[in-house]
Formats: C-alpha cells, sequence, structure tokens
C-alpha cells in the first residue's frame, strides 16, 4: 500500500511563510516527479510546481519567486516553502507523485489527502 501523507498547512498573515511535507511511504521502487497543486473553492485543481527525479522544476508563474519546490529522494519526501503569502494563495494543496510499485513494477499516479492553506489578516 502506497500512501503519500501530506502536513505543514494552516492560517498565516500575507507576507508569512509555510513549509508543505509530503511523504510517500510503502513498497516503492522508485519515484519519477513529484509535484503541489492547489485547489481553490470554485477552482479547478491547478499546478503550482513540480520536480523531476533529476531535480528539473516547473513553477506556476504566479508562485515564481516566492514558493520553492525541493525534494529529498533518500526519504521519498518533497517539500513547498512557501514566502511572501498572498490571500490569493488560499486553497487545499495537494501533493502528487508518479512512482513505480508492484510486481511487475509500473508506474502509478497517487495523491495525499490535501493540507488546507489560508492566507488571511
Amino acid at each position: 500500500q502506497v500512501q503519500l501523507v501530506e502536513s505543514g498547512g494552516g492560517l498565516v498573515q500575507p507576507g508569512g511563510s509555510l513549509r508543505l511535507s509530503c511523504a510517500a511511504s510503502g513498497s516503492i521502487f522508485s519515484i519519477n516527479a513529484m509535484g503541489w497543486y492547489r485547489q481553490a473553492p470554485g477552482k479547478q485543481r491547478e499546478l503550482v510546481a513540480a520536480i523531476t527525479s533529476g531535480g528539473s522544476i516547473n513553477y506556476q508563474d504566479s508562485v515564481k519567486g516566492r514558493f520553492t519546490i525541493s525534494r529529498d529522494n533518500a526519504k521519498n519526501t518533497v517539500y513547498l516553502q512557501m514566502n511572501s503569502l498572498k490571500p490569493e494563495d488560499t486553497a487545499v494543496y495537494y501533493c502528487n507523485a508518479d512512482l513505480v510499485h508492484g510486481e511487475p513494477p509500473l508506474a502509478y499516479d497517487y495523491w495525499g489527502q490535501g493540507t488546507q492553506v489560508i492566507v488571511s489578516p
């Protein structure tokens, strides 16, 4: 059984910072890309940032310069450091991983349960 467990959401004032973590556990052969998505009320889920196993990174334009994605391959963990937070960053943030597991090993797409981020005075 593979799980993605997120932590680090919460309430923060505009201009503040939060750090999200997402750890993948289970019988995992390898992890390809890992990323963070978010979904605000009434809106579609959107990509925030993603990082490949080789370290290539992609950010949504609205978070460039404010958010930093990183990963610890030894711990199967991805992080999202969010600085200079704005009210429009308020959303449920979801971790995503494209990973290989099972017998035979195949690639599957997994999602975390989501963590709420609220940016408000």
